[in-house]
């Protein structure tokens, strides 16, 4: 079933060649007819990698291939399919994976350790990974420096438009590049990061530096956000390292060499996990919900959620409605320290409601205006400490429920 672009939509940018990368998309004809389900990308030989995964307890056999390949702290190439995750298939999928890895490393000349799989779509059918070795070697003959698009494209399921974002960042004197494609529409509420996402830099930078910045800077961007409140089968955020580009050496603990760099990986975090939720499913409009004064910075995180997860906060959002009522429903539910008394509501810059009232002489015309915008800001605070946090979601519309209805049709 295919859907109109999201009104969210950003424009895909230039993404340049980035040392040591190639990419390539491919029709292997794994649920999609006419269009490109499969993705290979290249790296070099030495190659360094981290990832971050889901927290759901009944993960996909990619991820759980990932996490063991990972260990060895190298990548050489990652292989990723769209139309079936490998979720809930036993053995099969396991079996699957090593066929894939296998397939992949004798193109690559490396060990099936060095390729990461993964896979996205829908659960519980087994996948059809002949179809998936056999378009391979034609693949790989195309991988070319210049296929970003291509490969965002590839990826995609629900989704209406490719997703990427590019930096650059300074180790030294010298200046690297980092780049990232994901995907994501429906299914995502990460509690590690997204669906799929994979970033490549052309610096040299240790596995298990890169394993603690890529943590770190997935807590503060994918997740905290949410488009439904489920936590994907499939959540894998994959982080390499090319070392392509000559810069002075970097300790295996990283430190303050990195600043620059992870500050520039976070913000590309952040783009990416904000375009996921831009192309949430039948989304309108893109939420942002800041609390502020909670006990602790983890319990304002909860509150916040609570919130970006409430159905009837969503609707509200999607109707338009300036219903600040549902708002403190949302903080009471959230199980976290809150006092009715001290508790101040505000969407778009006007507060309506302090101190467990609605603010005397309250004037809606400012709200109302703001509520038909397509990016919405509500600000919580709680009156209790200094603790503070920031998620972002998107509105609950009629859309949502005319794809996930006929999601596998």
């Amino acid at each position: 079933m295919s859907t109109p672009v999201s009104p969210l939509a950003v424009a895909l940018p230039a993404l340049p060649p980035l040392a040591g990368v190639r990419l390539g998309a491919a029709a292997a004809g794994i649920r999609y007819k006419g269009r490109t389900d499969l993705v290979m990308i290249e790296v070099p030989s030495g190659s360094t990698a981290a990832g971050v995964f889901t927290t759901n307890q009944c993960p996909g056999a990619p991820v759980d291939w990932c996490r063991t390949a990972l260990k060895g702290g190298k990548a050489r190439v990652v292989v990723v399919n769209a139309g079936n995750a490998n979720v809930f298939t036993g053995k099969a999928g396991h079996d699957a994976c090593a066929a894939t890895a296998t397939a992949a490393a004798r193109l690559m000349d490396c060990p099936a350790k060095q390729v990461m799989v993964a896979s996205t779509g829908v659960i519980g059918e087994v996948l059809p990974h002949e179809k998936l070795v056999a378009a391979l070697p034609a693949l790989h003959e195309t991988l070319s420096e210049d296929n970003w698009e291509a490969a965002a494209r590839g990826i995609m399921t629900t989704d209406t438009f490719p997703k990427a974002s590019t930096r650059t960042a300074v180790i030294g004197d010298t200046e690297v590049r980092i780049t990232g494609i994901a995907k994501g529409s429906g299914m995502i509420a990460p509690d590690m990061a997204t669906m799929l996402c994979f970033i490549f830099t052309d610096a040299k930078i240790p596995a298990a530096a890169l394993q603690a910045m890529l943590k770190k800077g997935v807590d503060g961007t994918f997740n905290a956000t949410t488009v439904d409140s489920d936590t994907s089968t499939s959540d894998t955020v994959l982080l390499i390292a090319t070392g392509q580009t000559k810069h002075p050496r970097v300790p295996a603990e990283g430190g303050r060499m990195l600043n620059d760099f992870a500050k520039a990986l976070n913000d590309l975090l952040l783009d990416l996990a904000l375009q996921v939720v831009r192309d949430g499913e039948g989304a309108q409009k893109l939420v942002r919900i800041d609390v502020t004064g909670a006990k602790t910075s983890k319990s304002a995180k909860r509150i916040a959620m609570a919130v970006a997860n409430s159905p009837l906060v969503k609707t509200a959002i999607a109707g338009e409605d300036a219903n600040w009522g549902r708002i403190v429903m949302a903080v009471g539910k959230a199980g976290e320290p809150a006092d009715r008394d001290k508790l101040s509501i505000g969407v778009g810059g006007t507060w309506m409601a302090k101190d467990g009232g609605v603010v005397p002489g309250y004037d809606e015309t400012p709200v109302v205006a703001h509520m038909k915008g397509q990016e919405i800001e509500i600000t919580i605070d709680i009156g209790l400490g200094r603790g503070k946090g920031t998620v972002w979601t998107c509105d609950l519309t009629h859309g949502y429920i005319d794809i996930n209805g006929s999601y596998r049709s």
